[in-house]
């Protein structure tokens, strides 16, 4: 069960409408690094990276191919192995970004390739918590949107069977963020499930402001409100509020995760299959915060998110983002609010490879 060969190549998505947060980017398509490990037995695992409007997307490859001779002829059944390797040749670049976004797409890929060769799905080879998981809809909602516009977008994403909703605030007055907020909790009423995400946008003084006033509407949580590395200003807002604060997803590796509970900087924390460094790494970040009672979400890579979630019982919400379910064959099926955790070896979800050649740039 050894690998005999990486493959990337790059495809282009367009996204249904630009996005708009807080960060002040908008984007109308993404670019994505698919990754292929192949094996000596037939199998092959599949993962892949992505930036917003494909900007440097040639960048990941790079790194992910540079990693290519450390990996041939390793076995895919020790993972642990193959990431700990992985993070000794990347010593002289550094443990963070460009670096373990190139190790988290092999080692995702690698879990893959492992669950196929064993047939098992991911979820079980983990030990596996529910066969389902509550999915919350964050596919919208963003800040260019009016409040009567938010209000008619959040009502069908009720009426596809989302029983939750994420919107973005952002705005420079805390009053239109709160108008914003209230058309939403009024059009899905109040046992629909709100999130709110500020997009690292805010100062932590502004972010204690708005999250006051905020609090009068229930959220399930308000999430990433001030720049993700401080870790002193987010903690400063969880402290001020009784909405939870989520945050997470542009750290890295289970260091990073480590630095956010010192801080006490989140109460749910958000891993990106990515920025964390792989399925390995979302792994040891899951029991971290299981040892201390801190719930887990996902951020994007939704897919393959939904058979970690599974896996551990501190899992809380699913993030559903479709921008990338056009290359799967497999969909994702929405009934009472939940997702079903795929029983399928792997991670579940397999390229479709009509879809690649049509949206395949090179």
């Amino acid at each position: 069960m050894r690998v005999t060969d990486l493959r990337t190549m790059i495809v282009e998505l367009p996204l249904e409408r630009p996005t708009r947060n807080a960060s002040g980017v908008s984007n109308d398509r993404i670019g994505c690094v698919l990754v292929f490990v192949d094996t000596d037995i037939g199998v092959t695992g599949e993962s892949f990276l992505f930036t917003l409007g494909g900007r440097r997307i040639e960048v990941l490859e790079a790194m992910v191919a540079s990693l290519k001779p450390a990996i041939l002829g390793e076995d895919i059944r020790y993972a642990e192995r193959v990431w700990d390797r992985l993070w000794r040749e990347l010593y002289f670049l550094g443990h963070k970004g460009v670096t373990i976004f190139g190790l988290a797409a092999i080692d995702t890929a690698l879990w893959d390739a492992k669950g196929k060769a064993l047939g098992q799905s991911v979820t079980h080879l983990l030990g596996a918590a529910r066969d389902r998981v509550p999915v919350y809809c964050s596919a919208g909602l963003w800040l260019s949107a009016t409040p009567d516009e938010l209000a008619a977008e959040a009502a069908g994403y009720v009426a596809q069977g989302f029983q939750g909703v994420k919107m973005r605030v952002g705005k420079k007055h805390v009053e239109e963020d709160v108008e914003r907020v209230a058309a939403v909790r009024k059009a899905i009423g109040p046992k629909v499930s709100l999130m709110c995400d500020a997009s690292r946008g805010f100062t932590a003084d502004h972010a204690i402001r708005l999250g006051r006033k905020l609090e009068d509407f229930d959220l399930a949580w308000f999430e990433e409100p001030v720049a993700p590395y401080d870790h002193r200003g987010s903690a400063r807002v969880a402290a001020a509020l009784d909405t939870p604060i989520a945050s997470g997803e542009t750290e890295a590796t289970r260091y990073g995760f480590r630095e956010m509970l010192t801080a006490g900087a989140a109460d749910i924390w958000m891993a990106d299959l990515g920025r964390v460094g792989g399925v390995s790494e979302f792994i040891k970040v899951a029991h971290l915060a299981a040892a201390h009672d801190i719930e887990i979400s996902n951020h994007l890579f939704t897919q393959q998110s939904i058979c970690l979630l599974g896996a551990f019982a501190n899992a809380t919400w699913l993030e559903f983002m479709p921008w990338t379910a056009m290359l799967y064959r497999e969909p994702i099926v929405i009934e009472d609010g939940h997702v079903a955790v795929p029983d399928r070896p792997g991670l579940g979800f397999t390229f479709d490879p009509d879809a690649v050649d049509r949206h395949r740039i090179r």
